[in-house]
């Protein structure tokens, strides 16, 4: 079983903006908390991705590249809004911040998540990294599909 342990900030400034950015469209066909069913494209390539229940930072990931052609019928089954955004991946202290630049439902939203070997693990935050809302429900992307940003 593979673990995910993430930390999410908000995200100032536009230094990040510098980084090559991939479209992703992602829909979820269960945002029940107890267990997230997400299917996501991420520029040519396609994943089915399940999660488990959050405990603290952590919770169970498992993921499964699969063919466009079926991701693309995959999110006409999901729940509305799909999310929208772009993904740019920047190296930073030696680990790699993810910055998702959400559009549409979700537009003006912008969010840096990092993973991290385990939940104590230090890390140095960029310059462009403010508020830690890696608590905070509303900032899940399975939440943004039920109240999104515009919506706050």
């Amino acid at each position: 079983m593979a673990i995910e342990i993430e930390r999410k900030f908000l995200v100032v400034g536009d230094a990040w903006r510098e980084a090559p950015a991939v479209f992703y469209s992602q829909g979820y066909l269960s945002s029940d908390k107890a267990r997230t069913v997400r299917v996501r494209i991420a520029g040519e390539q396609a994943f089915l991705t399940i999660k488990g229940v959050t405990q603290g930072m952590s919770r169970a990931e498992f993921e499964y590249e699969i063919p466009l052609a079926d991701a693309r019928e995959l999110l006409l089954m999901c729940e509305q809004p799909l999310i929208e955004k772009y993904r740019r991946k920047i190296t930073y202290a030696g680990f790699v911040w993810e910055v998702d630049e959400f559009l549409g439902e979700n537009q003006g939203l912008v969010v840096a998540e990092i993973e991290l070997p385990s939940e104590n693990t230090s890390f140095t935050n960029p310059e462009w990294v403010g508020e830690e809302v890696t608590a905070d429900l509303r900032y899940f992307n399975s939440n943004l599909v039920r109240l999104p940003f515009k919506q706050w």
